[in-house]
């Protein structure tokens, strides 16, 4: 049986602390989000509901849901809308999840096909309570989609997996056009931040995957307490493993009982890291304030 993590009863009252220091700060001007709107955002928002679809876009408090959906592009969550994981940053439930719903895969696909999307992003919870830890359901799901929608591109946004290597290795073996696995933090505050994630495990699979073959891509998040010192010494792990695509984006705090905010990083040093970035041989680097892991992927094939 699934028990959450002693350490999420740990850190909650770490996080009850800082927040009766520092609640919702208030969001600079060039963290301004237009709402969503346009009709094929409602379409899109039509189809997902109808489909009993789980978007990162929704779950996540993506702020740039909007300027996808109305694109006409979306980013598919898989595995359910319940993590195994308790990370102090992510608007996703935690808790005991569902069984595998073993129709998603092609309910999944059919609604690619549906919204003619060209470009599909597909990411999931961690399911650490299953042996395979999902990657059975991420392979039926690749699979899916190419056979309904063969002229679609994919990229995966895949977890650790705990480091079972086998697992992971299914995602090889289907080979996604572009795999991601995001850092998320820096080394220092990864255990504060992925309470149950490992900075070396991540370098670790990101190495697996372009070793085996894989366009790989990695996603940092600032504004958490780190020094501009520890993001650069982050890119430079993730070159060190062959990471090609790097994206960097504002952390924004979902709720109070998340980690706070603890500096709204300017788009001048955002810019200045994506140079850093750029000149440490990335092929791509997203880098501004809205930057999420899916930002502008369909612009990361090569």
């Amino acid at each position: 049986m699934f028990h959450l993590p002693l350490a999420r009863k740990k850190q909650q009252k770490t996080l009850e602390n800082l927040n009766k220091e520092k609640k919702f700060t208030k969001k600079p001007s060039w963290l301004k989000v237009k709402l969503p709107t346009g009709e094929s955002y409602k379409n899109l928002r039509k189809i997902v509901s109808e489909h009993e679809l789980h978007t990162i876009c929704t779950s996540g408090n993506c702020p740039n849901m909007g300027e996808c959906w109305g694109a006409g592009t979306a980013t598919f969550m898989i595995l359910g809308n319940i993590c195994t994981r308790s990370c102090g940053f992510c608007a996703v439930k935690t808790g005991r999840p569902l069984p595998v719903d073993l129709e998603e895969p092609m309910r999944v696909a059919n609604s690619v096909k549906l919204m003619n999307v060209k470009h599909c992003v597909i990411t999931s919870v961690d399911r650490d309570d299953l042996k395979d830890g999902g990657s059975i359901i991420w392979v039926e799901t690749v699979n899916a989609v190419r056979e309904i929608s063969p002229q679609t591109t994919l990229e995966t946004l895949v977890p650790d997996f705990k480091g079972d290597w086998d697992n992971l290795q299914r995602i090889i073996d289907v080979a996604p056009e572009i795999v991601s696995h995001n850092l998320e933090t820096v080394r220092r505050l990864t255990k504060q931040v992925r309470i149950q994630a490992k900075y070396d495990r991540s370098l670790e699979a990101l190495k697996r995957l372009k070793d085996g073959g894989m366009k790989t891509k990695s996603g940092i998040m600032l504004g958490l307490g780190e020094t501009e010192e520890e993001v650069i010494e982050s890119m430079k792990d993730l070159r060190a493993v062959g990471c090609d695509v790097l994206t960097l984006g504002q952390y924004l705090q979902p709720t109070v009982k998340h980690l706070p905010v603890v500096e709204f990083v300017t788009p001048e040093q955002f810019s200045k890291f994506e140079k850093i970035g750029l000149e440490l041989g990335f092929r791509f680097v997203e880098s501004g304030p809205l930057v999420r892991s899916s930002y502008r992927a369909e612009k990361h094939l090569f």
